[in-house]
């Protein structure tokens, strides 16, 4: 059978386009997100879709799609922990407590909880083994202002990805990270819309085709195990991540 995958946050950005890259691959590819209709939309016209409504931050829901898609494909070979969240933009005394914690729950524990399944069923399975591919952000080297909660979770994504790699290698669970900036997303979208609402004469940050982060996920994923990426940056190349900005 072929290469299996679990994406979360299919349903749309760097989730939607990295589902569609490893369809026409050829992988049977399993595509979390909590709206059907979005996930159907991606999954049209491609075999080897599975089609799982779930929240991440809902530990049944999570679990059961987990096991729709062992159940269907027999194995797990990759994860590509992707689900998140931006949240409302501010400085942190103009952030409710509410909001901080929503972020937290979606960005961080959803991760840890599709991680969880995830390496549960490398462990078990025959052959055992698997790859777990993290969704850090640029975020987790450097902040945009006013993201105090998105910076302070893409940031823990790394020490669960370190964690991981560590305890995963008793079980060949091979975990690496890619951080990826300035894609052309829904997301990055809005936080554009926000910068242009503040400042109509700001100058825009240079953009990378989404296309090319999924290129990168597939570069990820395809080693055998053996190998590994352990941090992987891929951004714009003109988008003010180094140097004074």
């Amino acid at each position: 059978m072929n290469k299996s995958i679990v994406i979360t946050g299919a349903s749309s950005g760097i989730g939607a386009a990295t589902a569609k890259t490893f369809l026409k691959a050829g992988w049977q590819v399993g595509m979390i997100a909590r709206r059907p209709e979005a996930l159907e939309a991606v999954a049209a016209g491609h075999d080897g879709a599975h089609v799982l409504p779930a929240d991440v931050t809902d530990e049944a829901a999570l679990g059961a799609a987990f096991e729709r898609f062992s159940n269907a494909t027999g194995q797990l070979d990759v994860l590509f922990n992707n689900a998140g969240s931006f949240g409302p933009a501010g400085l942190i005394d103009e952030i409710s407590v509410q909001d901080w914690r929503e972020v937290v729950d979606l960005n961080l524990t959803g991760m840890f909880l599709a991680a969880r399944f995830a390496f549960k069923q490398m462990r078990g399975q025959t052959p055992q083994g698997g790859r777990i591919i993290n969704n850090g952000s640029v975020s987790a080297q450097a902040p945009r202002p006013g993201s105090v909660g998105y910076t302070s979770t893409k940031h823990a994504i790394t020490g669960l990805t370190k964690a991981l790699s560590l305890d995963g290698r008793a079980f060949d669970i091979a975990c690496g990270q890619i951080d990826i900036g300035n894609a052309q997303t829904e997301l990055l979208d809005q936080i554009n819309a926000r910068a242009l609402a503040d400042n109509p004469d700001v100058v825009l940050q240079p953009m990378m085709d989404v296309g090319l982060a999924a290129d990168a996920v597939m570069q990820m994923a395809d080693l055998p195990l053996e190998a590994n990426v352990q941090f992987m940056t891929i951004m714009a190349t003109k988008m003010p991540l180094i140097g004074r900005g």
